[in-house]
């Protein structure tokens, strides 16, 4: 019932959309007079923007500065299962780069998301990353995917790109890429990272709680079931699978800071009614990728908050996979570095580095920290700090254990 009643305002979004098409281009052709024409411009426009999008953005990384040059970017699928793509970001180039898997979070949006992400790693690297699908358009023929079952396509992935490669997790990931470097560590597995980059990571929710923590223990993994759990309708391919929807994800980022989006779209507006493109614009391609959403299978979304954010299993060194238990202890051969950020009230401060905890067997010289100041969470990994002063010691640090 609560997927369908969602389908319901969606389509009534999409109503909304075609009438304000049909608004806007009935009034754009006088709305540079001025005045309540230009009111009733913009106010369409903003009608043409109603609701959610379920189709995955383009990351638009067309072409990368590589030394003097442009060099190409082309996206190719370089493994894929029906939950997700090993999403290929190949460019021509003469000297070879050290390959790096970037583990994009399964929390509700694309991994178009880490668009500013990837952007500044590929000019230095060769770039992959896990596009993972949306589930509601998974069929149910495709099994299940649960916590181990990210853990396994991690392993699977590292496992095309070869030894030698790197890892870098961003946010909720940040569990699962550790389990994976454990696990192969463990079976000495030859295509193991060569290091792993944890930024803005879940890994100790027991440190400095944040409001998204206190939710996480405020009801029983039942109630997580009940009441946030629906069905995939009829008209999806993913019919009948149980999901985690992305309307209810994002919903929930939304009300941590309704007064930032209600003032973003009202300068939106404004932008619009006085015909400044440019500001205009980048409020667009900001929502535009954050209303985009996917859902989450129902089963790893209920596995990740009783054992990350309930459990702690991972901070307790008690993690299995595949019924086998995990040792963090066993990582010896992985570099490790943690990135947090000051500000950051999705994965505060000291629980990712609680990484490092973990890691006994890493000597020193393996192992970086670096706390940014001035930054939230998407400041970890987006924009001009992430760029000028985050990325380039990530950079190093992967240029060091290459």
């Amino acid at each position: 019932m609560l997927y369908d009643a969602f389908q319901v305002q969606s389509d009534l979004a999409q109503q909304t959309r075609a009438w304000g098409q049909v608004l806007h281009e009935a009034v754009s052709p006088w709305a540079a007079l001025g005045g309540p024409l230009s009111w009733w411009s913009a106010g369409a426009q903003m009608m043409m923007r109603a609701g959610m999008s379920f189709a995955r953005p383009s990351f638009g990384l067309d072409t990368v500065r590589v030394g003097n040059r442009e060099v190409p970017v082309v996206e190719e699928a370089a493994f894929a299962t029906p939950f997700g793509t090993l999403l290929h970001f190949r460019k021509d180039v003469e000297t070879p780069q050290p390959k790096l898997l970037v583990v994009a979070p399964l929390s509700g949006h694309f991994a178009t998301l880490l668009r500013g992400t990837v952007r500044a790693l590929l000019p230095d690297h060769d770039v992959y990353i896990t596009d993972w699908h949306n589930a509601r358009d998974v069929p149910l023929s495709a099994g299940p995917f649960g916590f181990d079952d990210y853990v396994e396509h991690l392993v699977r992935f590292m496992g095309v790109l070869g030894e030698g490669a790197h890892m870098l997790a961003v946010c909720q990931p940040a569990v699962q890429a550790l389990a994976a470097a454990a696990v192969m560590a463990q079976t000495r597995d030859p295509a193991a990272p060569r290091s792993l980059t944890v930024m803005a990571g879940p890994v100790d929710c027991r440190i400095n709680p944040t409001v998204v923590n206190e939710l996480a223990t405020s009801k029983p993994i039942s109630w997580f079931e009940q009441n946030l759990i629906a069905t995939v309708p009829r008209r999806h391919k993913g019919a009948g699978r149980r999901v985690y929807p992305g309307f209810i994800q994002l919903s929930a980022f939304m009300s941590m800071n309704m007064k930032r989006h209600v003032d973003g779209h009202t300068d939106l507006f404004w932008h619009k009614v006085n015909r400044e493109a440019d500001k205009a614009a980048a409020i667009e391609n900001f929502y535009d990728e954050y209303f985009a959403v996917l859902d989450l299978p129902a089963e790893f979304y209920l596995q990740t908050v009783q054992t990350v954010f309930q459990d702690y299993t991972l901070a307790k060194n008690q993690l299995t996979f595949r019924g086998e238990a995990i040792d963090m202890g066993a990582v010896r051969r992985t570099a490790l570095m943690t990135v947090e950020g000051e500000r950051d009230d999705i994965c505060s401060v000291g629980q990712t580095m609680a990484a490092h905890d973990l890691c006994t067997s890493l000597p020193p010289h393996m192992k970086a920290h670096h706390l940014q100041a001035g930054v939230g969470h998407y400041g970890v990994f987006s924009g001009k700090r992430w760029e000028q002063q985050i990325y380039p010691q990530v950079r190093n640090f992967i240029a060091a254990h290459a």
